[in-house]
This record gives C-alpha cells, sequence and structure tokens, in this order.
C-alpha cells in the first residue's frame, strides 16, 4: 500500500502562483509514476500531469501546459505540481495519485490504484 498526502491548496488571485506537495510513504517502490488530477464541481476527474521516477519525461494536460511544472524529490518521496498563471477555471480539488506500472494511458484515472485525498485550490478572478 502507498500512502499520499497533499498540501499546499488554497485561495489565490488570477495570475498568481501556488505550489501543491504530495508526500508518499509505505510501498514507495510502487509509485514510480506519480501524477496530479483535479476534479471541479460537477465535472468528471480530469488529468493535470505526470511524471515518470526518473524525472525524465513529464506529461501535461493541454489546459496547463506551459503554466504548470510537476517535478519529484525521490529522496524525501514527494511530487510537487507548481502551479503558475494561475486562471479561475483551474479552481478545484486537486488529487495526486501513484501507480508502479509505467505503460498504458497515464491520463486515465482507472490506471491508478493510489490516490491522496485531495487539497482545495480555489482562483478568484
Amino acid at each position: 500500500q502507498v500512502q499520499l498526502v497533499e498540501s499546499g491548496g488554497g485561495l489565490m488571485q488570477a495570475g498568481g502562483s501556488l505550489r501543491l506537495s504530495c508526500a508518499a510513504s509505505g510501498r514507495t517502490g510502487s509509485n514510480s509514476f506519480m501524477a496530479w488530477f483535479r476534479q471541479a464541481p460537477g465535472k468528471e476527474r480530469e488529468f493535470v500531469g505526470a511524471i515518470t521516477w526518473s524525472s525524465r519525461n513529464q506529461y501535461y494536460a493541454d489546459s496547463v501546459k506551459g503554466r504548470f511544472i510537476i517535478s519529484r524529490d525521490n529522496s524525501k518521496n514527494t511530487v510537487y505540481l507548481q502551479m503558475n498563471s494561475l486562471k479561475p477555471e483551474d479552481t478545484a480539488v486537486y488529487y495526486c495519485a501513484a501507480r508502479s506500472s509505467v505503460g498504458g494511458n497515464y491520463y486515465s484515472t482507472v490506471e491508478y490504484p493510489y490516490w491522496g485525498q485531495g487539497t482545495q485550490v480555489t482562483v478568484s478572478s
């Protein structure tokens, strides 16, 4: 089992920045591939970004590409999401997710067996 705990959410004005953190514990060998998803009220959970164990490869949704940066520090078992140039449409609960495999559809929620509890991000206009 892997436990994931997100932090860093909050209220920010449009154009501002926030950094989310996700700390992993437990069988951290099972989190070789980690991702961020978000879910706005009344909408389905959607992919934001993902990163491989080595950080060699990062993947982003088109809606955040160029504004968000995903990174990880394996010595701390932590993955980060730096969110810049925030927009009101970025308002959502942000979830950290982990899996051991690197194949398949990294943008699909069903590919991830481990999830955090989520952290709220609210962007005001």
